[in-house]
């Protein structure tokens, strides 16, 4: 499976350079957004999301993520690899590893579904959607309808949505267009900011949760400040989740003072050897 997903790669990168005008060529200094939103583009019209349906939703709202378990709110992340670290771990089954988070403590899981870099698969959503109850995000680069009436059909209880993508005009629709049509399915919506002016116009939305993404889409690189500056002066009753380049207990204390509510971690877990363990240490933190 996992050399499918490699050869996959390859003829998408072929196509996105194919794509790309002379003298264009993606660069870092572009926007690795802008290619992650080519890229779904793509999958989109391969017929990527078209398939699955029936999954059941959790009983609990995505947005009450953590209200009812002591310790940290962990909302463990299913994904084999990221633009910044490649393979984080050899593709495997994607229900076994999330039943182990949740016996770790888990609150709520986050699934890739994007092929590209991450190796997710709608497929790997629709196994753990089937092996867990607990709340579930879907986590793709979203830019069309097609990705959230998946969600709905899949049984997500949340889908991602970022507001940059609508900012820098890469998706086909508006971002209430997109908010509505989630809400319509009773999939709710955590609505990714990196910045002080995109919490500003998430929060005139009705989204129902925000993102904070600790990571720098233009550089990759990471800062927990993020958060901290985000927040400042936030007064919103909606549930906020810090995301990217959480590590370790200490990371969490102190992005818990900062005025996140929960906690979306992947690398740090999937990285482990016992997925079990590195969600119980880091649910345990608070």
């Amino acid at each position: 499976m996992y050399e499918v997903v490699e050869s996959r790669q390859q003829v998408i990168d072929r196509d996105m350079q194919a794509m790309e005008p002379a003298g264009l060529r993606l660069t870092k200094k572009r926007s690795i957004l802008a290619k992650l939103a080519k890229n779904s583009r793509l999958e989109v019209e391969r017929g990527a999301y078209n398939g699955g349906g029936s999954g059941r939703q959790c009983e609990t709202r995505f947005s009450l993520t953590g209200s009812r378990q002591r310790g940290a709110a962990i909302i463990s992340e299913v994904k084999f690899a990221s633009p910044s670290c490649e393979t984080i771990r050899q593709a495997e089954d994607p229900a076994r590893l999330a039943v182990e988070m949740v016996e770790g403590g888990a609150a709520a899981l986050s699934v890739l579904t994007q092929p590209y870099l991450f190796k997710g698969s709608p497929k790997y959503f629709m196994k753990v959607r089937n092996a867990v109850s607990v709340p579930m995000l879907m986590k793709d680069i979203v830019v069309d309808r097609v990705q959230v009436e998946a969600a709905g059909r899949m049984g997500a209880d949340c889908i991602l949505l970022m507001q940059a993508v609508f900012d820098e005009g890469h998706a086909s629709g508006s971002i209430d267009e997109f908010i509505d049509m989630a809400h319509g399915s009773d999939v709710e919506v955590l609505l990714e900011v990196r910045n002080r002016a995109e919490l500003k116009s998430a929060l005139s939305t009705k989204c129902d949760i925000i993102g904070v993404n600790n990571r720098n889409l233009d550089t990759l690189e990471i800062s927990l400040d993020t958060t901290k500056l985000v927040l400042e002066g936030y007064n919103d009753r909606r549930l906020v989740v810090s995301e990217s380049g959480i590590k370790k207990p200490s990371d969490i204390r102190y992005l818990s003072e900062c005025g996140a509510d929960a906690f979306l971690i992947g690398t740090a877990i999937m990285g482990r050897g016992n997925v079990r363990d590195g969600v119980q240490t880091l649910v345990e933190s608070l």
